[in-house]
């Protein structure tokens, strides 16, 4: 089983943006049973608020449900639970090392490191442009989805 944890700073926008895009694309390849798939804020601003609705409603567009999400905290706890951390940007993944005390286990990536356009993807937070944000996840899901389908020889039904 591969557990990934999608991180971003409220966990309210683009973390669960990737971990129900990456449920959505892990169904269609028939991994289910392999994949546990959450995700994490890296600050305690948004706990407990449900996706923010213009992300939903980009999800909605694509046939994908995030009902039931509700923002949590990074703790240090999650990084021995999961296998990968994914951050979104670089300011993610400074505050991910000091909240899990580093990264002894190369653990920690950022998603956009998974397509043929390394660094951040778009905050939509700062910008209102979903559309590219929706594009960068997509992309690095579906990146990290082939990476670990080749990594891991794992069966695509």
């Amino acid at each position: 089983m591969m557990r990934i944890l999608f991180v971003c700073h409220g966990n309210i926008c683009r973390s669960p943006m990737a971990e129900f895009v990456m449920k959505d694309l892990v169904k269609q390849a028939g991994l289910e049973s392999q994949f546990q798939i959450a995700s994490a804020a890296t600050s305690t601003e948004e706990i407990g608020n449900p996706v923010y609705p213009p992300a939903r409603h980009k999800l909605a567009e694509h046939g994908i449900s995030c009902n039931g999400h509700a923002a949590r905290q990074l703790t240090n706890g999650d990084y021995e639970k999961y296998d990968l951390l994914i951050g979104m940007d670089k300011a993610n993944l400074r505050d991910m090392y000091r909240i899990c005390g580093g990264d002894f286990a190369a653990k920690m990536h950022l998603l956009m490191d998974y397509t043929d356009h390394p660094g951040d993807v778009a905050d939509p937070w700062y910008t209102d442009d979903f559309e590219t944000t929706w594009q960068d996840v997509l992309m690095g899901c579906q990146g990290l989805l082939r990476s670990l389908t080749a990594k891991e020889e794992m069966p695509v039904c």
